[in-house]
């Protein structure tokens, strides 16, 4: 399921691209992740374009030498600089400082991480906790429930208030996906 996932996410040129441009990245504990990601397989089996209407590109990262705000915007202009004839947007997190501004923005608590993947492993939906580098695919809960569009709440963020709007923002673009509210 991992190769047929792996093959359907590089249909999209850009997540192709940015993968070709890795090492150029120099992201360490480096992963294309998220929406660029899940949507893509969502968007081929709706019969749409791979990149249509794919707000951004994310990629995490993992530098706990350097938690500060100045060191993620440079690394998020050093990607912008390698990925700008793409012109489209990309953001860059590093994971390890995180925990040091979710909770001002989102209103909920979030613990320090250990690494990039405990980032990818905190996604709002266990489907789309996905995440891609040159040589892993990495995905906690399977592939599966991506491909079934089934979305659930993840234990790990149980926030109810950020998954029912981000669910109500994937069905409007991708209608026929299932949604299951679990009580946590």
């Amino acid at each position: 399921m991992q190769d047929r996932f792996r093959t359907d996410v590089l249909k999209n040129y850009n997540n192709r691209t940015i993968v070709d441009r890795w090492d150029d990245l120099a992201l360490p504990d480096g992963w294309l992740v998220a929406g660029c990601l899940f949507q893509t397989i969502w968007n081929l089996q709706t019969g749409r374009a791979p990149e249509a209407d794919i707000k951004d590109y994310d990629l995490f990262y993992f530098d706990s030498a350097d938690l500060s705000q100045d060191a993620e915007q440079n690394v998020q202009a050093r990607a912008n600089d390698i990925l700008a004839d793409l012109g489209l947007s990309v953001e860059v997190s590093n994971q390890a400082r995180v925990h040091t501004w979710y909770e001002s923005y989102f209103g909920h608590p979030y613990p320090a991480l250990h690494n990039a993947r405990d980032g990818i492993d905190r996604f709002l939906m266990p489907a789309t906790c996905v995440g891609m580098s040159p040589e892993s695919v990495y995905a906690p809960n399977g592939i599966e429930m991506l491909y079934e569009g089934l979305l659930t709440t993840n234990p790990l963020t149980p926030y109810q208030d950020l998954f029912v709007a981000k669910a109500a923002s994937y069905r409007g673009r991708w209608p026929w996906l299932r949604v299951a509210i679990q009580t946590i």
